[in-house]
């Protein structure tokens, strides 16, 4: 299962993300779409945590909290 992130900053990059959810677990991997035509950074990313319940503890501790000054939306990712 993985996170979803939005509401991010467009100069976001892997490092800020790791930083922040290792604070919540291990974090597996992390995925930051960019726009295919300008390679800019979409505002959104998925992170995939070492466990369900990391994944819970990031979800709870920082959906609506303020980073980079922007406020998160943080939720489980839709399985397509």
């Amino acid at each position: 299962m993985s996170i979803y992130v939005g509401n991010l900053d467009y100069s976001i990059n892997q490092e800020d993300l790791n930083e922040v959810k290792s604070e919540y677990g291990k974090v597996k991997r992390v995925h930051i779409p960019t726009d295919r035509e300008t390679g800019r950074v979409r505002g959104f990313a998925f992170v995939e945590m070492e466990s369900d319940t990391d994944e819970d503890k990031a979800i709870k501790e920082l959906d609506g909290t303020t980073w980079m000054e922007l406020t998160l939306k943080v939720n489980k990712a839709r399985q397509e």
